[in-house]
């Protein structure tokens, strides 16, 4: 009988893995193979890669990158995720994935590189995590698969390298799926916590996004903790109420902060952080209406908002009530500052591309086949990003759970099928049910596919060893022929990108199945490394490529829509212009807002002001005073300029779906002293009220009082459109606010 106080076991570790030997991080821990370490590094490695190779010319969302600015030099904007530095008016959606990207600003200077660096880091981290993960589960050989997998998932290569939200609520999910593992298999309190706090943290970064992982949380702790059922609904009421406390922080901010001392919430039409959260980022995108209070959700025709249309023209005390005074109702949009009611940026936060250097009301959608119920399978633009692996995927969920399904309540394998195939069905159910503006929105389904298509491979493989004869020994082959039949479907399309995938798919899978289906020989057992290896090459071979060629920055996708690979016919490619709408261009109004091809919005974006600009503001800020506002413009686009240059304090009238001061507030911020300069375009200030008023009430500065005029304007490029002409700056004194 051994003894409490005798000494452990001998441990397998070799004796030259002394405590020392941990900063040895390329060798592996105890309890893991040799190669196992090596290996992940080398993943690890591929994958930081693919995510920096094109970071400083990653480019820019124009909408989300200004509000990134204004929240990197003001942290009352960082807060509140504020499109403006002086926090006027909030994004259209909760800015936790800007937190990161502000702070690297901070450190680094405002740069692309900058701001796409931490999405970079988060796709190392999920990665790694991921080995994690399916090691626990399924062993080291499954992790290594696994981790490999999410790094050479299309979307996911290029949704890491750009500054976009995707990237970090992908990471937030992963990292919640590790602590539930831990809790699952311990019943511990602590883990499900920890879990619970990942998925709010993930709701700060694409709100209900990060609840589409819940179920399968939910679903596999209940039936797999090895605890009474008391205890384990006890536990997960408690992580229920830490992961809503945590998602709704924001929103309890916002709303329990009162609206004189909080920016408008941008995307909603009363102030409401929960009708822009719930409504217009939520159940409306399932079908409009349902949550009052909400903008026009996306898909959903629309026009650019005016400077003051969609909101009350009440007191700041009153801003409650739904309606202008001229019975148009808030946040629904009227004609632009043009007049002309063109539609304005995508609902997602940049200009949507038309293919022709302008912007259009429509998303990029190629095919028609994108607004179907079967998108994820049909669609030309999103199965090639996220689809390769779906049928060894399923095979080896129904495979695992047939396998496992008189295996005891508590079995660690089982639970594992089912957590992640709640996970992939479910999520693949949600994204099916609604028609979503960017691929980015696939990135969810990366991590459960990689995982089951992993631990797939390896428990075919372990069974197809132990095969005598008979149907097992076909299950594996079958199911290389169903994934290289799916490749070579998906592939079809895109013959001139890679000519050699077809060929090298087939004739990968014909060797796989020969090695495969070998008698019980000696020949069999010496071919068997063999035939899986082809069988691989057969089912991998395509995400790879459609991954490798992010390293072609043609085919690396953009901060607006995350794309690798060739895109479908029909979708614009090709280098950005500059698009001259009134407000936006060289003038001392202008944000050069990029639109054109997919692949390339954002990265000629510029960040600097021009000559015309820089005279402007010196002006401005020599004779402004002690003001809360530098000067007021018309939208966020042209704001954006000073807002990138220097972090200016511009007042942006208008939002991407509401405005952000009534008239009434207008008038008091003039009468208080807080605001005495206002950019306004002639069509402005007649298509707006507040435009309209400045124009009337306040006095015009003459434009060669700050080297305004036309000649010094920089020339637009010959293959722009016409630039439109310049703003006007108007001068306007607190007597002005009370005698008009």
């Amino acid at each position: 009988m051994t003894s409490l106080t005798s000494a452990p076991p001998a441990s397998r570790t070799s004796p030259d893995r002394t405590p020392r030997s941990r900063l040895r991080f390329w060798r592996s821990p105890a309890g893991q193979p040799r190669w196992a370490r090596p290996a992940l590094l080398g993943i690890a490695a591929l994958a930081a890669l693919l995510y920096t190779w094109n970071i400083t010319s990653s480019g820019y969302a124009p909408y989300y990158s200004v509000a990134a600015r204004s929240m990197s030099v003001s942290w009352e904007a960082f807060l509140f995720t504020s499109l403006d530095p002086s926090a006027a008016l909030t994004l259209d959606k909760i800015g936790g994935f800007l937190w990161p990207q502000a702070l690297s600003a901070r450190i680094f200077g405002f740069h692309d590189w900058a701001l796409t660096l931490p999405q970079c880091v988060m796709g190392v981290i999920s990665v790694l995590v991921m080995y994690r993960l399916v090691r626990r589960w399924q062993g080291p050989a499954a992790g290594l698969l696994a981790a490999g997998l999410l790094t050479v998932t299309p979307v996911a290569a290029s949704m890491f390298g750009h500054a976009m939200l995707d990237g970090s609520v992908t990471m937030c999910l992963v990292l919640a799926a590790d602590q539930y593992q831990r809790a699952v298999r311990s019943a511990r309190l602590r883990s499900l916590l920890l879990c619970a706090l990942w998925i709010g943290l993930g709701f700060q970064a694409k709100m209900m996004e990060a609840w589409v992982i819940v179920p399968a949380l939910f679903v596999g702790y209940l039936v797999a903790a090895p605890v009474r059922l008391r205890r384990r609904l006890g536990q997960l009421a408690l992580a229920g109420a830490l992961m809503f406390t945590v998602s709704l922080s924001w929103v309890a901010l916002m709303t329990f902060t009162p609206e004189r001392d909080r920016p408008y919430v941008d995307g909603s039409t009363d102030n409401s952080a929960a009708a822009m959260v719930f409504g217009y980022n939520g159940f409306n995108r399932l079908h409009a209406g349902l949550i009052d209070g909400a903008a026009l959700a996306a898909g959903a025709a629309r026009t650019s908002p005016g400077p003051d249309s969609g909101r009350d023209q009440a007191p700041p005390k009153d801003r409650g009530t739904a309606n202008d005074q001229d019975g148009r109702a808030r946040g629904t949009g009227s004609p632009g500052p043009d007049g002309t009611g063109a539609p304005g940026p995508g609902p997602d936060g940049a200009p949507e591309p038309d293919g022709a250097g302008g912007t259009t009301g429509k998303q990029p959608r190629p095919d028609a086949d994108s607004t179907s119920a079967l998108k994820l399978f049909e669609s030309s633009r999103y199965a090639p990003q996220i689809g390769w692996l779906y049928p060894l995927a399923l095979c080896s969920l129904v495979y695992g759970l047939l396998r496992h399904r008189k295996a005891p309540r508590t079995d660690r394998t089982r639970a594992g099928y089912l957590m992640w195939g709640v996970w992939l069905i479910g999520t693949a159910a949600l994204l099916s049910s609604f028609d979503f503006p960017h691929t980015a929105y696939l990135a969810p389904l990366a991590p459960p596919l990689a995982a089951l298509a992993a631990a797939g491979t390896v428990a075919l493989r372990r069974a197809h060893g132990k095969a005598e004869s008979g149907v097992r020994v076909w299950v594996l082959p079958a199911v290389i022929v169903a994934e290289t039949a799916w490749t070579v479907r998906l592939a079809s399309d895109y013959t001139d990108f890679a000519p050699w995938l077809i060929p090298l798919t087939v004739a990968a899978a014909l060797g796989a199945v020969l090695a495969l289906t070998l008698r019980r020989t000696a020949a069999r057992r010496r071919f068997a490394a063999a035939g899986l290896l082809a069988g691989c090459v057969a089912m991998f071979a395509a995400p790879t490529a459609w991954s490798l060629s992010v390293l072609n920055e043609r085919h690396a996708g953009s901060a607006f829509d995350a794309a690798a690979g060739p895109l479908p016919a029909g979708l614009p490619t090709g280098k950005p212009s500059i698009s001259h709408r009134p407000g936006a261009g060289d003038g001392p109004g202008g944000g050069a807002g990029p639109t054109g091809g997919v692949g390339a919005v954002g990265r000629d974006l510029r960040t600097s002001l021009t000559p015309a600009q820089s005279k402007l503001l010196g002006y401005v800020q020599k004779h402004d005073g002690d003001t809360e506002y530098t000067f007021s413009a018309e939208n966020w686009e042209a704001a954006a300029p000073y807002i990138y240059a220097e972090g200016t304090p511009v007042l942006p009238l208008a939002g991407m779906h509401s405005t952000s001061v009534t008239l009434i507030e207008y008038r008091h911020l003039v009468a208080s002293g807080d605001l005495r300069f206002a950019l306004v375009t002639d069509a402005g200030s007649k298509a707006s009220e507040i435009g309209s008023w400045v124009a009337s009430a306040c006095a015009e500065v003459d434009p060669r009082a700050y080297g305004g005029a036309a000649a010094d304007a920089e020339p637009a490029p010959a293959n722009d459109a016409p630039e439109a002409p310049a703003p006007s700056l108007y001068r306007c004194e607190p007597s002005d606010a009370t005698s008009h």
